[in-house]
């Protein structure tokens, strides 16, 4: 495995940032890991870079283990935090090529030119950081995280103030990086997470709450939800009397949306119920379910 992550545990005075956590990544996956804020994600980015330490349980990345072995688990690490650091006066090539020496890179000025166009930097290479767009800041934070070719990425909200185009494009670096390297990722953009990920972690108040793929995890969240349009009035207490219904919202007019956790088909039974109290069914179709509402679901309360 990439990563192994068995029973962490990270208290800060008498609050869990982390409970219990355990996970496993192994090796040329990209896995997101989502959470609303405070749920713990950054917490234990950090902790499998070796940046701060757990309290208890213990995490391996390529077989070293975080606490006795962080020198040679940075070497296989590359880590894009949250809050990008970086040195504002130096130009973004001077800045890269300091990267490389502190990782003894060689041939560096050769990886330096390749992380550049990798992510594509060709143009903004002779400006100052400070004088880039938040975006291109970005880029560079991806270019410094790569530039020892590690075996692990851990990218907390990566396409932060990338523009649609650039989004594209790191979406799509992201996903061929995932064919060689291990990719944990953070963000709070679900259409990100479904178009790059193999596979979802969500953690809720340092627990985590579901570990797998997008479409299983949206199926486990809610079994159906039916849109259905009458021709008439409908009384709420007639919707509500179908078999293991757990919502019902009334958006406008004679539309109503039906959500059961019924394991059959929905529909049959709304056509029956219409038919035998005389109503006229003018469109009836089921929802699907989103990542956003399955997320929604599994964090609130």
């Amino acid at each position: 495995m990439s990563i192994e992550v068995k029973d962490v545990v990270k208290t800060y005075g008498d609050q869990n940032a982390l409970n219990k956590v355990t996970f496993s990544i192994p090796p040329n996956q990209v896995v997101g890991f989502l959470g609303p804020n405070g749920a713990g994600k950054s917490t234990m980015m950090k902790i499998i870079t070796c940046f701060i330490p757990q309290t208890q349980g213990s995490i391996k990345v390529c077989g070293l283990d975080v606490r006795e072995d962080s020198i040679e688990v940075r070497k296989k690490v590359g880590y894009l935090p949250e809050h990008n650091p970086l040195y504002l006066d130096m130009y973004v090539k001077e800045y890269l090529h300091f990267v490389a020496d502190l990782h003894r890179v060689e041939n560096p000025k050769k990886r330096v030119a390749e992380m550049i166009e990798t992510v594509g930097l060709q143009v903004e290479q002779h400006k100052k950081i400070g004088a880039l767009s938040k975006g291109y800041r970005q880029r560079v934070g991806l270019a410094q995280a790569m530039m020892h070719n590690p075996e692990v990425l851990i990218l907390d909200e990566p396409t932060s103030g990338l523009d649609p185009n650039q989004l594209d494009e790191i979406r799509n670096l992201i996903k061929k990086l995932g064919k060689e390297k291990t990719v944990l990722l953070s963000t709070h953009i679900m259409q990100e997470v479904e178009a790059i990920c193999d596979r979802i972690i969500i953690v809720n108040k340092g627990e985590i709450v579901a570990d797998n793929s997008a479409e299983n995890i949206k199926q486990a969240a809610v079994k159906q939800v039916v849109k259905v349009e009458f021709d008439q009035p409908v009384k709420e207490g007639k919707i509500r009397s179908l078999p293991k219904v757990t919502e019902v919202i009334n958006p406008e007019g004679n539309t109503w949306l039906i959500e059961s956790k019924h394991q059959d088909d929905l529909r049959p039974l709304i056509a029956k119920m219409a038919n035998e109290n005389g109503w006229l069914v003018l469109e009836m179709q089921k929802e699907k379910e989103s990542l956003e509402t399955a997320f929604k679901r599994l964090t609130k309360g």
